[in-house]
């Protein structure tokens, strides 16, 4: 079931303890309704079939927090059911509920609810086109093909249904076209934005969670690699196949460079940019890395190499600090870690269950 299928995810990052650093955790801490001030939203799943998850709102600029925003700014409504992920374009922020099947729309800057678009099937992320167009990607089951709905923004709704990979996850814009790694496979879909229409796929290492765009509009995949459990939670080393980090010209789709890690069973996610759009950040075997977009390797070093699970990362754009969501388990408010641009631990602040994305505005 889902709940289990999260939890394989994330076994062996929650195992790990919480790290001891000074919070500044408190309700009233920013301005009240004021979140477009030096903005940092943070998505935290809940409990499966809970319904408790919520919003958090960091201000850059102190670190402090106000948690459960979305409630206390729509009279104390629940938000729903497993926040997967959190969205913003213009003054509007796309809170995407995986098992409430839909996402929740809000004005970014009061978190007041303006709409929903529903119905969806297991709903994964969203990203805009534009004012009048966006995208989200919907697993619909858990072992055949998913899908990428098409949303009118003056409406929310779902205007057509294009048909991808298995585990449709992560979005990326680009050249006029839509990428969509397909996490339950191998795959790319390349989406026409004009057409709405399949143009072609592209083949990768299997497992792809994470891509980005860089400056130069390269495109980069990061894929987990095909594990394979020998005594869960454990993997067969020998079975199971590494980690890459694939290259693609996404004027010609096609892959100009593959960089595969060295260990079999150590997992890789959470490929991220800086602002400048000139460096990658992404989490492998439980560290951050950080590596220049001409690099022509890996990086050997970690930035970051603290016992502390990763969830997830963000750097923000405008300072460059890293972001770590730090999961304590389904049922206890999670954390936020904050790291400046060398790596150092700066502060930590309480947010909701199972912190798992950022949004930067």
């Amino acid at each position: 079931n889902f709940t289990s299928l999260r939890r394989m995810f994330f076994a062996v990052a929650l195992a790990t303890g919480s790290l001891s650093l000074t919070s500044c955790d408190d309700d009233n801490s920013a301005p009240s309704g004021e979140f477009a001030e030096n903005a940092v939203l943070v998505s935290n799943e809940g409990n499966f079939n809970a319904g408790n998850a919520s919003a958090s709102y960091i201000n850059r600029n102190t670190g402090k927090a106000q948690n459960n925003i979305f409630s206390r700014a729509n009279n104390e409504m629940l938000l729903g059911d497993v926040l997967q992920s959190v969205a913003t374009h213009g003054d509007r922020a796309f809170l995407v509920l995986n098992n409430s099947q839909k996402v929740s729309v809000v004005n970014a800057n009061t978190f007041v609810a303006e709409g929903e678009i529903a119905p969806l099937e297991m709903p994964r992320y969203f990203v805009a086109l534009n004012n009048d167009k966006g995208y989200v990607t919907e697993w619909v089951t858990f072992s055949g093909n998913g899908r990428v709905a098409v949303v009118d923004l003056s409406t929310y709704t779902v205007t057509k249904t294009i048909e991808v990979g298995v585990n449709p996850e992560k979005m990326a814009l680009t050249g006029g076209k839509l990428y969509v790694v397909n996490k339950g496979g191998n795959t790319v879909s390349v989406i026409n934005t004009t057409t709405d229409a399949l143009e072609t796929t592209i083949t990768v290492t299997a497992e792809p969670n994470s891509l980005v765009v860089d400056r130069s509009n390269t495109l980069w995949v990061m894929s987990n690699g095909a594990k394979v459990v020998s005594d869960w939670p454990n993997y067969d080393a020998e079975q199971s196949k590494p980690a890459v980090l694939t290259k693609i010209n996404p004027s010609t789709n096609t892959v100009v460079g593959t960089f595969p890690f060295n260990n079999n069973i150590a997992d890789a996610h959470s490929l991220t940019t800086n602002g400048a759009k000139d460096k990658l950040y992404y989490v492998y075997n439980n560290k951050v890395y950080q590596q220049d977009i001409s690099s022509t390797a890996l990086a050997a070093t970690p930035l970051i190499n603290r016992k502390t699970n990763f969830n997830a990362i963000g750097v923000d754009p405008e300072n460059g600090f890293i972001y770590q969501a730090k999961s304590t388990g389904y049922t206890t408010d999670g954390w936020v870690v904050r790291f400046n641009n060398a790596g150092r631990a700066v502060d930590s602040v309480q947010v909701g269950i199972a912190p798992n994305g950022f949004s930067f505005r």
